[in-house]
Order: C-alpha cells, then sequence, then structure tokens
C-alpha cells in the first residue's frame, strides 16, 4: 500500500506541474503588425493565471526609416546603435525616438511596442510584463504600429505561465490528504502491534 501512496503523490505533483507552460515566440514587425499583419498566437490562458512575457531588451526591430530602431518597450525615446546591433548602424548612430502612442481599437500604446491580446483586450507587455492575465483565450502579440509596410527584424518573446491558484491549492490538499492516510496508518499500524 506504501508504494501507492507514493505513486499518488507523484501523480498528484506532476498533474500540478502541467499546468505550468513556457514557450519562446518570435513576433516579427511586418508580418505580425497590428495594422496590415496577424497576431502571434501564444498561450491558452484563464482571466486571472499568472502571466510572465520577456524579452532581451538587446532584441531590436524597426518600423523603417532612421530613426525607427526600438526594443519591445516601442519608440519612446533615443535609441543609440552598439555597432553589434540588429540595425546595421556604426555605434553612436541615433536610431530610435520617441515617436508618442498610435491609438487602434480604442487602446493606445509606443509605436514599436510589444502588446498582447486577449479576447479583444489589448495590454502593454513591453521587454518585461508580470501580472495577471487579463481575460481568457489565446494570448496574441502584436507589433504595434500603424503602417507595416516598412516594418523589419523581429524580437523573440519568452512566455511563462504558473499553474493557477486553484490548481496549486488542489495539489496542496492531495498531498494534506495523503499525508493524512499516512499518519493515520501508522498510528493504526502502532495500535495493532
Amino acid at each position: 500500500m506504501r508504494k501507492s501512496l507514493k505513486l499518488l503523490l507523484l501523480m498528484t505533483v506532476a498533474s500540478a506541474a502541467t499546468q505550468a507552460s513556457a514557450a519562446s515566440f518570435i513576433v516579427r514587425a511586418l508580418e505580425n503588425s497590428s495594422s496590415g499583419g496577424a497576431g502571434v498566437a501564444s498561450l491558452a490562458l484563464t482571466s486571472g493565471q499568472n502571466l510572465t512575457v520577456s524579452v532581451n531588451t538587446g532584441d531590436l526591430w524597426s518600423a523603417g526609416a532612421l530613426p525607427r530602431w526600438s526594443n519591445a518597450n516601442g519608440l519612446t525615446g533615443p535609441l543609440f546603435a552598439t555597432g553589434t546591433d540588429d540595425s546595421g548602424e556604426a555605434a553612436g548612430t541615433q536610431i530610435g525616438s520617441d515617436f508618442g502612442l498610435w491609438t487602434q481599437n480604442g487602446f493606445s500604446a509606443p509605436y514599436g511596442s510589444l502588446v498582447g491580446e486577449i479576447g479583444g483586450v489589448y495590454k502593454v507587455l513591453g521587454t518585461n510584463f508580470n501580472g495577471p492575465a487579463w481575460a481568457s483565450g489565446t494570448l496574441n502579440l502584436y507589433y504595434w504600429d500603424s503602417n507595416n509596410g516598412d516594418n523589419t527584424q523581429f524580437i523573440t518573446a519568452a512566455v511563462t505561465t504558473v499553474p493557477e491558484p486553484a490548481g496549486w491549492a488542489m495539489m496542496v490538499g492531495g498531498i494534506g490528504v495523503l499525508g493524512w492516510i499516512a499518519r493515520r496508518r501508522r498510528s493504526v499500524q502502532t495500535v495493532t502491534a
């Protein structure tokens, strides 16, 4: 019986672990533009589920001619080439600038930023987002801009979900029940001995 108890415990832990997901998605400035492209479908989420999206700050994409290079935070201020970045420009060349906000579908975000959409509701993700899913459905990832015609390059977004609180509660409850059963078995064996 002890083996079946251990197996049940392992199955409970494995079940909770399978509720966590992690994957990387390539988001292209041209093909995945909010205007003229289609979002990258990533993971299916439940409203309130913990979500993390991260992009390397040195990962750049472009909305066209200089100075329109940015990372996933968007065209929010001056950005200068390092000489080894995706722009191909000489070190010190200004490759990015503040282009303000673009409003689409009733949502405003910086031009060139990484934006997520779930169930028709948008949120700026940028280079680092950590919080609850704002709706239920598939998280779609977009390059936010008004004209995708001269967009280039891509970023890689790492998307991770954490098990929902109900999943963790179920796992902890299962472990508690298993502990109670084991303790009860020990006390029954002590009494009969």
